[in-house]
């Protein structure tokens, strides 16, 4: 590939939180110029010692600078060094690191913020390249505003945003008006070993669907896509009475939502689910009671681990006394509360949750301990993980090791991350890349109301 005119080509000036968010971000510029302010370093540099997941982040993006810069002497770095993007392929855009430059002239950023040196320099940058696109990438939308009112262009990075609009994620199943059959010209129905598979021409709605996925109508048909060719897809039959009525450790689906992701969540074949919903759609207790039943009534795997990303957890948990579990409790009292519902009928209901909490191996983990360890045969629930990045998640989900399941749960209207939206989220990510993974599954819970109170205050406030 001819390498771009020196005229055509784009500095691309990197912000600290684009580092921490994809520690490879540098790859991802083509044939541009990558420019990384000493002040960057400097950031990195404070943030990476401790067992945060941050540190962990600026580690790496700081062994990825060195290991791109190599053995370059301060001219080449100044003038920029080559990025070799794998050990055949040709060098593509260049990457330096620029001092940051004191006040120009009155018209400059007071520089008591790091912030406003980056912008400085930018600027200084700007006056010294006049022909040269110059841009800031950054994760910090009010960084974005201030570059952009001093009249330097600004943009978010978008390499691992995959979707323009959240509403383009799939949500697991297609709901088709009246009769699912009255959208079908032809279809061949094979019997196998007692379970009915409907095999159909891959067109129109249907060729949108992805593997694992269900089709609903109104008048009670439940389907799930179990395999697709080019042209074809098989769609196997599940019978609504029979999903509506699956009780798993004491509890039975609401709706034919939570069913269905029951159905995900107890198949041996299905190694990750992510559930996504609003508040009080299910998605813990679903999760909790399936995970139990495999692991005390059928023993399909050996142990549950529970761990949750949450603003403050990775800061605060070396403050709290006592264990790690007993550390991680405050965190994770989601999981409790919805043990407690679990058995709200026993006789006596504290009882039976010190019982299952004694017999179930239910373990509580903080994300920092997770990274650098295998689980074999373990099922691991990731709650809040809208909170998470593109790459914490796939540090996470990678650790799932042989006959383990990742169950992710989340809410995507609740981000507490400030660099964080839902078209960036880990989980959207997620989401989007593993659509067509053959032992993945994904449902999109609707809704079940906590009580009158909280559908009025949903509502009215």
């Amino acid at each position: 590939m001819p390498r771009a005119p020196q005229a055509r080509r784009k500095m691309y000036v990197l912000d600290t939180n684009v580092l921490i968010h994809d520690p490879n971000a540098l790859l991802n510029f083509e044939e541009h110029d990558v420019i990384i302010p000493m002040t960057v370093l400097e950031e990195l540099d404070s943030l990476k010692s401790g067992k945060q997941t941050v540190a962990a982040d600026c580690r790496q993006a700081i062994r990825n600078i060195d290991k791109l810069l190599g053995d370059a002497s301060p001219k080449v770095i100044e003038k920029g060094v080559p990025i070799v993007r794998g050990k055949k392929a040709e060098p593509l855009g260049t990457l330096s690191i620029i001092m940051s430059t004191e006040g120009i002239g009155t018209h400059s950023l007071p520089e008591h913020l790091n912030d406003n040196k980056i912008i400085n320099t930018l600027a200084a940058l700007q006056a010294r390249h006049k022909s040269r696109d110059i841009i800031l990438v950054s994760k910090d939308i009010n960084m974005r505003l201030k570059a952009r009112g001093f009249g330097v262009e600004a943009q978010d990075y978008h390499n691992d945003q995959l979707l323009d609009d959240i509403d383009l994620l799939p949500k697991g199943y297609k709901e088709f008006q009246n009769s699912f059959w009255d959208n079908i010209a032809k279809v061949e129905t094979v019997q196998r070993e007692g379970v009915t598979e409907h095999l159909l021409k891959r067109e129109g709605e249907l060729a949108r669907l992805n593997i694992n996925e269900f089709v609903i109508d109104e008048h009670g048909f439940v389907g799930q896509v179990v395999n697709i060719s080019d042209d074809q897809l098989v769609i196997k039959d599940l019978h609504q009475h029979d999903l509506m009525n699956e009780e798993v450790w004491g509890l039975v689906p609401r709706d034919i939502y939570q069913a269905m992701a029951l159905h995900l969540l107890l198949d041996p074949d299905i190694h990750l689910v992510n559930l996504t919903g609003s508040a009080g759609s299910g998605k813990t207790i679903l999760a909790l009671a399936a995970c139990i039943e495999m692991t005390v009534a059928s023993k399909l795997y050996k142990r549950i681990i529970a761990t949750r990303s949450t603003q403050g957890l990775d800061e605060d948990i070396g403050f709290l006394p006592g264990t790690e579990a007993e550390k991680m409790e405050p965190w994770l009292g989601a999981i409790v509360d919805n043990l407690e519902a679990l058995h709200e009928d026993d006789e006596n209901m504290t009882a039976s949750v010190d019982y299952i909490l004694s017999k179930v191996p239910l373990h509580f983990k903080s994300m920092n301990y997770i990274r650098g360890r295998s689980f074999q045969h373990s099922l691991i629930i990731i709650d809040e993980s809208q909170n998470l990045t593109p790459h914490q998640i796939k540090t996470i989900i990678t650790r799932a090791g042989n006959g383990s399941k990742v169950i992710c749960l989340g809410n995507l209207a609740q981000i507490d991350t400030p660099y964080l939206s839902p078209l960036s989220s880990g989980l959207t990510y997620m989401t989007e890349r593993f659509k067509g993974f053959r032992h993945g599954g994904h449902i999109h819970l609707q809704g079940v109301p906590r009580s009158v109170l909280a559908e009025f205050a949903e509502a009215n406030l």
